[in-house]
C-alpha cells in the first residue's frame, strides 16, 4: 500500500493520536525537510481552531506535497524516539503500514553505448552558448531597491523591510553595491529609475538614497557607477501589470523595462538587468489542489534585440495576490536569497535559483485570518530573455 493511501485511510485515527504533541511533530517535520520553511511560518502562526484543527492542516499539507512526503512522514513517526516515546499508541497503527517496493531497475542491455564515457581523455571545448556573462567589474553591478513601506490611507506593508535588508545582505555579499530608496510615489520611482537608466547617475545625490554599509542603510555619500550587471528589486503593492507608489498610483512594469531596454546609448547594453518584483499582481487568490498520486549558429551575433538580457521574477502571476509575514518579510524575497545563499557559492545560474524558488513557494500553504480553513497558494512567475548563463559570486570583502 502506498504512504498516501494508508495516511487517508487512517488519517482520523492517526490525527487524534497526534493531538496535544502537534508543536513536536511541527518541528521534526522541518528539522527533516518534510515541510518547507514557508510551511513552518504558516503553520507555526496559526492562532486560530483547536488543537485538532492544527493537527489536521499539518497533515492536509503533507498529503498534498504526494507520495514521497507521504513516506517520509511515516518513517518519521515509525522511527524518531521523541516522537515513539511522546506518542507509544501510535505504534500500533503504524505496525500495520507495509511500505510497497519500489520497481526494480531495468538491466543494462549488452548492445548499450559505451563511446560516450571514458572514451576521449581530452575534454571538449566549453561552447561559446554555454559561457555565462562576463562579470569582471568591481563592485559587480548596482542592486537597487525601492522599498515602499508606508501608503496613503493604508496599513503599512510590515515586513518588507526584512526583505529589503535580506536583499542587501544577499547582493552586496556577491560583490553588488546597494542602494535603497524608501517610500516612493509613481513619479519618484519613475524619477529616480530613469536616472538608473541613463549614463550619468550622479543626479541620484538629488534623491533620498541610502547605501548598505557596516550593516546597515546609510546616508549616499559617492556618485555610483554602473558595472557590468543590475539588479532592481521592489517591494510595494501591486496590480495587474502594475506597481504602486505610496500615493497609490500605477506604474506600469511593462514601461519600468522599456526604460532599460537595449540602445545604443545604454550603459546596460549588453548587459543582464534582473528585477525582482515583490507586489501583489490583482486581488484573487489561489486555490489548492491536490495532486493524485503519479509516479545557430557558432558566430556572435553583430547585434541584439533590444528587449534581449532581461530576467524578471515576479512574486506572483498577473491577478493573484502574494503574501508577506509581517515579522519574517514576504514568502518570495526571503526565498529568493536563501536559494541565493545555498545555489551562489556552487556556482548555479540565476535561471536555475528562480526555478527554485518558484518551486518552494508554490510548496507553501497560506490562510487568510478571516477564513483560516480555507488553504491558499502562490505561484511566482519567471520572464527571461537571457542570452547566456547569469552566475553571481560570492566576493570577499
Amino acid at each position: 500500500m502506498s504512504a498516501k493511501d494508508f495516511l487517508r485511510r487512517n488519517k482520523t485515527t492517526i490525527q487524534s493520536k497526534m493531538t496535544g504533541n502537534r508543536q513536536l511533530i511541527l518541528e521534526k517535520c522541518y528539522e527533516t525537510g518534510i515541510i518547507t520553511e514557508g510551511d513552518h511560518i504558516n503553520l507555526s502562526s496559526i492562532n486560530k481552531g483547536d488543537e485538532m484543527e492544527h493537527v489536521v492542516k499539518l497533515v492536509n499539507n503533507i498529503m498534498g506535497k504526494g507520495e514521497k512526503r507521504c513516506k517520509e512522514f511515516l518513517d518519521l513517526l515509525q522511527k524518531d524516539e521523541a516522537i515513539k516515546e511522546a506518542l507509544p499508541e501510535l505504534n500500533d497503527i503504524l505496525l500495520k503500514y507495509t511500505p510497497s517496493l519500489p520497481k526494480p531497475a531495468q538491466e543494462s542491455s549488452s548492445t548499450a553505448k559505451t563511446d560516450d564515457v571514458g572514451q576521449d581523455s581530452n575534454p571538449k571545448p566549453k561552447k561559446d552558448d554555454d559561457e555565462p556573462y562576463p562579470l569582471k567589474s568591481k563592485p559587480t553591478g548596482l542592486c537597487f531597491i525601492i522599498n515602499n513601506v508606508d501608503f496613503k490611507d493604508n496599513k503599512p506593508r510590515l515586513g518588507s523591510d526584512a526583505d529589503a535588508e535580506r536583499l542587501a545582505k544577499v547582493f552586496s555579499w556577491l560583490g553588488f553595491r546597494v542602494l535603497m530608496c524608501k517610500d516612493q510615489t509613481k513619479d519618484q520611482m519613475d524619477q529616480v529609475l530613469k536616472c538608473l537608466s541613463s549614463r550619468d547617475v550622479s543626479k541620484l545625490l538629488e534623491f533620498k538614497v541610502k547605501e548598505w554599509s557596516d550593516h546597515r542603510f546609510t546616508e549616499l555619500q559617492e556618485v555610483p557607477t554602473h558595472g557590468d550587471a543590475f539588479i532592481c528589486c521592489i517591494l510595494t503593492h501591486g496590480n495587474t501589470g502594475v506597481v504602486l507608489g505610496t500615493d497609490k498610483e500605477h506604474l506600469a512594469i511593462k514601461y519600468i523595462k522599456k526604460m532599460f531596454k537595449a540602445t545604443d546609448l545604454s550603459p546596460l547594453t549588453n548587459k543582464p538587468k534582473v528585477f525582482l518584483i515583490q507586489a501583489c499582481q490583482g486581488g484573487a487568490l489561489h486555490g489548492r489542489v491536490v495532486l493524485p498520486n503519479v509516479q545557430s549558429d557558432d558566430l556572435q551575433p553583430a547585434s541584439i534585440p533590444e528587449e534581449a538580457d532581461f530576467l524578471i521574477g515576479m512574486s506572483t502571476v498577473e491577478d493573484y495576490e502574494s503574501f508577506r509575514d509581517p515579522n519574517r518579510g514576504s514568502w518570495y524575497i526571503q526565498t529568493v536569497c536563501k536559494r541565493m545563499e545555498e545555489g551562489c557559492p556552487s556556482g548555479d545560474d540565476m535561471g536555475t535559483i528562480l526555478r527554485r524558488v518558484n518551486n518552494d513557494v508554490s510548496q507553501m500553504d497560506g490562510w487568510m485570518e478571516e477564513r483560516p480553513e480555507v488553504i491558499h497558494k502562490q505561484m511566482p512567475e519567471i520572464r527571461d530573455t537571457l542570452r547566456k548563463k547569469l552566475v553571481f559570486s560570492p566576493h570577499s570583502n
